[in-house]
C-alpha cells in the first residue's frame, strides 16, 4: 500500500471516528502527525542501544558506535513526537469540547520541561567524561534511555475521553 493512501485511509478512520467533519486544520495536524510514520523505515536503523551494542561488539571504533546511536536518536525522536502530537490532539479536543485549556498549557509545559532537563542531564554527563573517548557516546546513551522513559511514561497515560 502506497504512503498517500495509507495516509488517506488513516485520516479517512480518524474522520468515522470522531463522527464529525473535520476542518482543513485538522486534516493538516493528522497529517504532519502521521507523515513522518510513513515516511520511515524502521529496517535502516537500530532501534534501540543493545541493538547498537551487539552490531558493533567486534569493532574498536567509536565512530561506528557513535553513528548507529544517532540512528537510534533520530527513531527514538520520531516515536517521543508521534506520542507527543497525539497527546497535544487529544487535549486540543477535550479543550474545544469542556473549553479547558489548563491540561493543554501544562502538558506544553511538562514537554518543554522534559527538553530541558533532558539536555542539562545528559549534558553534565558528557562533561565528566570528556576530554576522554567516549564523551559522545555518554550522551547520545543519556539521550536516548531518557527519551525512551518519556516515551514509556506517555504511552501509559490516557488523554482520550473513555467510551461508554
Amino acid at each position: 500500500m502506497s504512503t498517500v493512501s495509507t495516509l488517506a485511509s488513516i485520516i479517512f478512520i480518524t474522520t468515522r471516528v470522531y463522527n464529525r467533519k473535520m476542518t482543513r486544520h485538522k486534516i493538516l495536524f493528522v497529517s504532519a502527525f502521521l507523515s513522518p510514520l510513513l515516511m520511515f523505515n524502521a529496517a535502516h536503523a537500530a532501534k534501540d542501544i543493545e541493538t547498537c551494542q551487539k552490531l558493533n561488539a567486534d569493532q574498536l571504533s567509536t565512530a561506528s558506535m557513535s553513528r548507529c546511536l544517532d540512528g537510534v536518536i533520530s527513531y527514538v525522536d520520531r516515536e517521543l513526537q508521534t506520542w507527543v502530537n497525539l497527546h497535544t490532539f487529544n487535549l486540543e479536543e477535550k479543550a474545544l469540547v469542556n473549553g479547558r485549556y489548563s491540561a493543554l498549557k501544562m502538558f506544553k509545559r511538562s514537554q518543554s520541561n522534559f527538553i530541558t532537563y533532558r539536555e542539562n542531564d545528559c549534558r553534565w554527563q558528557y562533561l565528566a567524561v570528556s576530554p576522554e573517548v567516549g564523551a559522545d557516546l555518554a550522551y547520545k546513551s543519556c539521550y536516548v534511555m531518557l527519551s525512551q522513559s518519556r516515551i514509556t511514561a506517555l504511552s501509559i497515560i490516557k488523554t482520550t475521553n473513555p467510551t461508554p
